[in-house]
């Protein structure tokens, strides 16, 4: 790896030129790839997201509800992942951007703290589920709205904090830079990793704690299939839960395990090109995460899907409204907004255990 610009006798221009050619590996094709993938993922990821954030932020009753709390942080994070991520990225490694060391290292503060809020806001989305699950009666004296956002308040200062720790002074000079991120020296790289290794450490511990559980609930399903016992209906949700808490947990695993085996990997060894170009590409399954956390997550919930619902009935009636048979319209639309508030209600409260809140 080439020393740092300014630490040559050759002009700036030309050693910060040499130095970012260690970083972009892309051939032709491969930049076209990756302008279409950042592009078209991160316009869905971003609507997905802007409409989670919607349907939160414009619903009293949802603010104030600590899981839909949890999940307007992650549709935040994951946002502003699909806007700086996919920037930066095509910038960087299609059209070979050379921005300054401050405002580099600015962006790659930017994409980090995107990506650490969101793998938190997991953590504290499991965190709720467990609260709800194994102490429902106490749940919401628990887990307040108040305290809610507390917890959102630290883990929002701690993933800025760790995440723009090179903008602030800690960078790869004349400390080795790291192979996969300029001006980021490995020992912060290590540190980066640690951190991000005990969120993943305790949302994989949550998750298989509730998995256990309802294996135990499914063998004691199996022993009393013909009989009825108290606690059966919430037996059922319990296991309904761990089957897409499973699947939540193995796509979040195979989106991010390919990108951290490589840091570590670059930590230990000095990195080909094909390996680099490799890291380039896994590096947008984070952004496919973030395209599907919406889906897996918010989307999910009852309640959510209630307001969703309620949504596209007040907009249809305002078309309506606008057209030349509105005045006609008007009193229909407004019993099948009716209609559908109750049918959509009901959902919530049959299925808001499962996806949501208790």
């Amino acid at each position: 790896m080439e020393k740092c610009p300014g630490n040559t006798n050759v002009s700036a221009d030309d050693s910060n030129l040499n130095f970012m050619k260690n970083y972009m590996i892309l051939n032709a094709p491969q930049r076209i790839v990756v302008m279409v993938l950042c592009t078209l993922l991160g316009l869905l990821c971003a609507l997905e997201n802007l409409t989670v954030l919607y349907l939160i932020l414009s619903s009293h009753r949802l603010r104030r509800k600590p899981s839909c709390l949890f999940f307007g942080s992650l549709a935040g994070a994951d946002l502003l992942a699909s806007a700086v991520f996919a920037c930066s990225f095509v910038n960087f490694h299609v059209f070979h951007g050379m921005d300054s060391n401050t405002v580099l290292l600015l962006k790659i503060g930017s994409v980090t703290l995107a990506f650490t809020a969101s793998v938190g806001s997991l953590l504290l989305t499991a965190i709720d589920r467990y609260l709800c699950l194994h102490y429902p009666p106490a749940y919401k004296i628990l887990l307040t709205p108040r305290r809610a956002l507390g917890a959102l308040g630290i883990m929002w200062v701690f993933s800025a904090v760790i995440s723009y720790l090179p903008l602030m002074g800690w960078t790869c000079c004349p400390s080795h830079c790291s192979e996969l991120f300029p001006f980021v020296p490995n020992n912060y790289l290590l540190s980066w990793l640690l951190s991000i290794f005990s969120l993943f450490s305790g949302i994989i511990y949550i998750y298989g704690h509730v998995l256990w559980k309802a294996h135990q609930h499914v063998a004691s399903m199996a022993e009393h299939q013909d009989q009825q016992f108290p606690g059966m209906a919430r037996i059922r949700l319990d296991v309904r839960l761990a089957k897409t808490l499973g699947v939540v947990l193995a796509f979040l695993l195979i989106c991010w395990c390919p990108v951290l085996a490589l840091i570590v990997y670059s930590l230990t060894t000095k990195l080909s090109d094909q390996v680099k170009k490799t890291f380039a590409f896994c590096s947008i399954l984070c952004l496919v995460n973030s395209l599907v956390n919406p889906v897996i997550y918010a989307l999910r919930s009852g309640e959510v899907r209630s307001a969703a619902h309620h949504c596209l009935a007040k907009w249809k009636k305002h078309l309506r409204g606008l057209g030349p048979e509105g005045k006609d319209d008007a009193p229909r639309s407004s019993i099948v907004k009716t209609e559908a508030d109750v049918k959509t209600t009901q959902q919530a409260d049959s299925g808001g255990l499962v996806s949501s809140g208790c």
